[in-house]
């Protein structure tokens, strides 16, 4: 049982737990966390269980720590759309609401004791390839959760998981199906190809047809809608030299945190399982036995190896590795402790069946010395007080913006400069920010840009708040046609160059399909050309197998291509190839692949088919 769920699972929380993960924290396992605390109204309910504000607030932030994740330094907050990011959370967490319900009225489970088992075997949670609860604790804690909330959302995701493997892994594809797309992958082209380049610089353009089109197009040639902003900014840094942390305060923080250091053991065990196949006498006659021949002085590994029905650490002579308390079962966390070093138990009975535990070492705490620990210590006592005088000066300065008719005196309030910014238009500015996609509308919102309030504080990050005020509004102008004329001259070489080859293309493909003679020159054969051919253009190649097989070999198909500079290729499709039959290995190669698309295809029905049904409604 164990290995099944190990099997179907373990790889994909192996992968997703630091990156991917956080997106699916942020979809699911929230309702109970927030139930107690929250009072907001809902955001959304689904077959009548709610989804609040505050979930989908918390699923917005984790999407938006995602997006900083997988992007790193390339990573630019004005670029989010808030509106659309919450759009893409509530549906987010609709979908998840909706395949929890799935994978609960299909009677999917998980138990406790297996979630235990996958925690402990989980890569992220190791040290040396054992588990560390050290490093489990500093992993959930980052990602802000407790031990509780994280297993609650990870029981959730395993629902999911299995859900997910049930629906995908009955799907199936006959022998027809396999022999079809081997057919058609296998498949090779034969055919000649002639690119008739386009030229721009041979092309001449006067300036009565750049005045003409400048002329018809004149709405295309116009000054962007631009502004100038004063704006006041306010960061959260500023505070930290405000605040003062008192020595025995930091001594007392220290103390609670290297409190809570305990020491790691690393057990190993032999599992007899009690089940549907064998009793609890039997379970535990069994492991009777086991006893009896360690007692007569037979190798605990070997054993384990031989005998203990955990396949998770059967085949490391039952080594579990390191792990702290609260992780085991409690009757085995307490036989465990009670063991000294190399100390074998006596037969424990816990929910899975019955245990020999054996304690193959001790891990005292290591605890970091106070001067290691005193300036992150300091920050972590003055952030609680910043945090408190940022959100403080942040309404001040919202309230302060909203009364006043500019930026003065909201900043000599706060003790701020008014700082201006280059005109930008509603693409915004390249930097700073004016680059800030929040700052850009709502500099270019009717009440500032044409009211001339102020805007709200608007949170460019978590440490920064700003308030804008339109200080010039630049109007869209006509551009003059000497400012344009040059760009207005190589677009119209390049449409003409264009047209003159796709025009010399049609004309060379209806002489061609007249039977008449071509020139040989320039033209580019190529034979049994796969799918994949490297060296010819995707366009072409694109093209060739989409072309009509030729009814002889007398009798080629022609067509032409649409390169991304203006050139044209004629392509001469002169045969198709059957390639033979595929072997063993491939068929199962492609079978896998279509099974794969398949069940991909059956889960998105499947999870289509619960929003279809589903009484969903959003606030």
């Amino acid at each position: 049982m164990l290995q099944n769920i190990r099997d179907n699972s373990q790889g994909w929380i192996a992968k997703t737990i630091i990156g991917v993960i956080v997106a699916l924290m942020a979809l699911t396992g929230f309702d109970a966390i927030f139930k107690a605390t929250s009072h907001t109204a809902d955001a959304a309910k689904v077959n009548g269980d709610a989804i609040t504000q505050s979930e989908l607030a918390q699923a917005v932030e984790m999407q938006r720590r995602q997006l900083m994740q997988q992007l790193g330094k390339d990573f630019d907050a004005s670029m989010l759309d808030e509106k659309m990011l919450r759009e893409a959370a509530l549906k987010g967490l609709i979908d998840r609401k909706l395949l929890i319900q799935g994978a609960t009225d299909a009677k999917f489970s998980f138990s406790e004791a297996e979630l235990d088992q996958l925690i402990l075997q989980t890569p992220e949670f190791q040290v040396d390839g054992k588990f560390s609860a050290d490093r489990f604790d500093a992993v959930i804690r980052q990602m802000g959760y407790s031990r509780l909330q994280f297993r609650q959302m990870m029981a959730q995701e395993m629902l999911v998981g299995q859900l997910r493997a049930g629906v995908a892994g009955s799907s199936f594809v006959t022998d027809a199906q396999v022999q079809a797309f081997a057919r058609l992958e296998k498949q090779t082209r034969d055919f000649a190809s002639l690119t008739l380049k386009a030229d721009p610089s041979a092309v001449k353009v006067s300036d009565d047809e750049v005045k003409a089109h400048y002329d018809q197009h004149a709405k295309e040639f116009m000054s962007p809608d631009q502004v100038v902003i004063d704006y006041i900014e306010l960061k959260k840094s500023s505070f930290f030299d405000k605040v003062t942390v008192k020595d025995e305060d930091l001594q007392a923080a220290y103390k609670a945190q290297t409190a809570a250091l305990s020491e790691q053991r690393r057990a190993a065990h032999i599992l007899i399982e009690v089940n549907a196949k064998t009793t609890d006498a039997q379970a535990k006659a069994k492991i009777e036995e086991i006893q009896a021949r360690l007692a007569k002085g037979e190798d605990f590994a070997k054993l384990a190896k031989e005998f203990s029905q955990d396949p998770g650490s059967a085949n490391n002579g039952g080594d579990l590795g390191y792990a702290g308390k609260g992780v085991y079962d409690p009757a085995f966390e307490t036989a465990l402790y009670a063991l000294n070093k190399d100390q074998v138990s006596a037969p424990v009975r816990s929910q899975f069946g019955y245990h020999l535990i054996k304690l193959l070492g001790v891990q005292a705490p290591n605890v970091p010395t106070f001067a290691s620990l005193k300036d992150k210590l300091t920050r972590e006592a003055k952030t609680a007080q910043v945090e408190q005088m940022y959100v403080d000066a942040a309404k001040k300065l919202e309230d302060s913006a909203f009364e006043a008719s500019d930026l003065v005196q909201p900043a000599s309030d706060l003790g701020l400069k008014v700082q201006t910014s280059a005109a930008f238009g509603r693409d915004g500015g390249s930097e700073g920010v004016t680059a800030n996609r929040a700052v850009i509308q709502a500099a270019f919102s009717p009440e500032v840009m044409d009211e001339g309030a102020n805007s709200s504080a608007i949170e460019l990050d978590p440490e920064t708040t700003v308030v804008v005020h339109v200080k010039e509004h630049r109007k869209p102008a006509q551009l003059p046609l000497e400012a344009v004329s040059d760009a207005i001259r190589k677009h119209l070489a390049q449409v003409k160059a264009s047209d003159a080859v796709k025009a010399k293309a049609d004309a060379l493909i209806a002489s061609l399909r007249d039977g008449k003679p071509a020139d040989a020159q320039g033209w580019k054969t190529q034979e049994a050309a796969t799918r994949s051919q490297e060296g010819v253009d995707p366009a072409v190649l694109q093209a060739v197998f989409r072309m009509t097989k030729p009814q002889g070999k007398d009798k080629p198909v022609y067509d032409s291509v649409a390169l991304s500079d203006g050139s044209y290729v004629v392509v001469r499709l002169n045969g198709v190839n059957e390639a033979a039959a595929a072997s063993d290995a491939e068929k199962a190669q492609y079978r896998r692949f279509l099974a794969s698309r398949a069940g991909q295809q059956d889960f998105a029905a499947y999870r289509k088919a619960l929003e279809t049904k589903a009484d969903i409604t959003r606030y």
